[in-house]
């Protein structure tokens, strides 16, 4: 295996890697062996998909993302989970369009994780929870979340995702509106 191999592994959640304080990747021995089929696993054990998202770049720039995911990934280990995929999505937790979501319900709707682990529940989704939780239910899909306290930049990110969300609805408003205007003007021309 490559330098190459191992990092392409981990960005598609193939094979996890523990990040040091100084960025260096570490694998589970584990991991390696079940890659390469020479592990058979319990089938009473939970498969488990960590799911972990930060709202902007400059979080994951700041290492927010990496740190939310080694948080759970040592929940993960200290609990025995069997970790299949680790998916990490960047951008806000309002948008419904996150490529590693889609992978998400995907594993979810094949029956391939009986687990989900996050963080805090705004980590999945900031509206309707209740929605996700249903649908992972019907497929036998648990969601645990390792801490149950929003985090202190909480205020912030929420303010953040309003924003988006106003933002999301002004080109509609301003839509309207020029509609409206070319319509009258129309009709006044017309008369």
């Amino acid at each position: 295996m490559t330098k190459k191999t191992l990092q392409v592994w981990d960005n598609d959640g193939k094979l996890i890697a523990l990040r040091t304080a100084g960025g260096h990747r570490r694998y589970r021995q584990s991991d390696i062996e079940k890659l390469q089929g020479t592990v058979r696993e319990s089938a009473s054990q939970n498969q488990v998909a960590v799911y972990a998202r930060v709202s902007s770049q400059d979080q994951k720039q700041k290492g927010d993302l990496d740190r939310q995911k080694v948080r759970l990934l040592e929940h993960c280990a200290a609990k025995e989970y069997k970790v299949e995929a680790v998916l990490v999505d960047v951008c806000s937790g309002m948008k419904a369009k996150r490529p590693h979501l889609k992978k998400l319900f995907k594993l979810v709707a094949d029956h391939k994780i009986n687990l989900v682990v996050i963080e805090y529940k705004d980590r999945l989704t900031r509206f309707c929870f209740e929605v996700f939780e249903a649908f992972f239910n019907s497929h036998g899909v648990e969601i645990e979340c390792v801490e149950e306290v929003f985090p202190k930049s909480f205020e912030n990110e929420l303010v953040e995702d309003m924003l988006s969300l106003l933002s999301s609805f002004s080109p509609k408003i301003y839509g309207k509106r020029s509609a409206d205007r070319r319509r009258k003007k129309k009709e006044e021309e017309q008369k």
